[in-house]
């Protein structure tokens, strides 16, 4: 089994990343219902068998790359950012395609260029735009959130767009910033849930404190000016950071070991830069988040990162 700094496994590595999503996922369920669990089971189940059988297929052991936590990991990701209440084959449509497309057709863990989880999110969203933005607008109950998810309860009547979503929305009708104000505590909360694990994170040093630093900075830097420039179309640099998948993104998906730069200079361009996409696409794109499309278009750079961060051998 790998081990990596302070003698932990990478299973022990992944249990830990796992724990500390615990509050964030705490706040989804207290605010959006149990369809957040039960979109969580779906996805490990799916995420354990298709592993299984890509490794089966592959001729390699099973048992160790199950017991990695890599695979369930990634479940856990994709599931609470997909919406609670989303077709039962949405997840398991995106975690096959993590598992297989995102991981085990590169080589299987510590060989994958893309993010698996952010690279099946971003597939989802471009061939099922309707499910990827139906969001539930209530607290839904265990019984209610069974039904929507396996398609016998129309979900029209639980549905309700994001904050973001309600914002672009709005301001592309042409409505003031004021009017295109939507109050969303689940934001709020799940985003300071997450924060507290990736603070958690980084005093294990399980994480380095680089990316998530340099990507909150670039985010704040680029939000500030666009509202310095037009306060009545552009969010606050505060409202950036509190909304959407931000401090899920900063500390639990731009920090992968494997997909993201590996130097101490690299660490703070890739993060920057991620945060800077993140603030842009989120204003001028087509989407009203941007956490998966910023971070794949950061994977891609990776190496050309690193190459000219790479510091000098000694006595060079």
């Amino acid at each position: 089994m790998q081990m990596h700094r302070d003698g932990l496994s990478t299973a022990q590595i992944m249990r830990q990343v796992i724990y500390a999503l615990a509050l964030g996922i705490l706040a989804l369920v207290y605010f959006q219902g149990f369809g957040v669990l039960v979109q969580l089971a779906l996805a490990l189940v799916s995420a354990l068998v298709v592993e299984a059988l890509m490794l089966r297929l592959r001729k390699l052991p099973i048992k160790p790359a199950l017991s990695d936590g890599s695979a369930a990991l990634t479940a856990v990701l994709l599931a609470i950012s997909i919406p609670a209440i989303a077709p039962w084959w949405i997840v398991v449509l995106g975690v096959a395609f993590a598992i297989v497309f995102g991981k085990q057709l590169y080589g299987g863990l510590g060989h994958n260029p893309f993010n698996p989880a952010m690279l099946a999110y971003a597939f989802l969203l471009i061939s099922y735009p309707v499910q990827m933005s139906t969001w539930p607008g209530v607290f839904i109950d265990l019984s209610s959130a069974i039904s929507l998810i396996f398609g016998t309860l129309s979900v029209d009547a639980y549905t309700g767009a994001t904050q973001l979503d309600a914002f672009k929305t709005a301001l592309s009708m042409g409505q003031s910033f004021e009017q295109a104000q939507v109050d969303s505590q689940v934001a709020f909360w799940s985003n300071v849930g997450f924060l507290l694990g990736g603070l958690y994170l980084l005093g294990r040093k399980i994480i380095f404190w680089q990316i998530p630093t340099a990507l909150i900075l670039g985010m704040a830097l680029t939000s500030g000016l666009l509202f310095l420039t037009d306060q009545t179309q552009h969010l606050a640099p505060s409202s950036h950071l509190l909304l959407g998948g931000t401090m899920l993104g900063a500390f639990f998906i731009a920090t992968d070991p494997v997909t993201a730069s590996t130097t101490h200079l690299g660490r703070l361009i890739y993060g920057f830069l991620i945060g800077v996409l993140i603030v842009l696409i989120r204003s001028f794109g087509a989407y009203p988040d941007a956490i998966a499309f910023s971070i794949l278009l950061m994977n891609i750079t990776v190496p050309l990162i690193d190459y000219y961060t790479r510091p000098r051998a000694f006595g060079q």
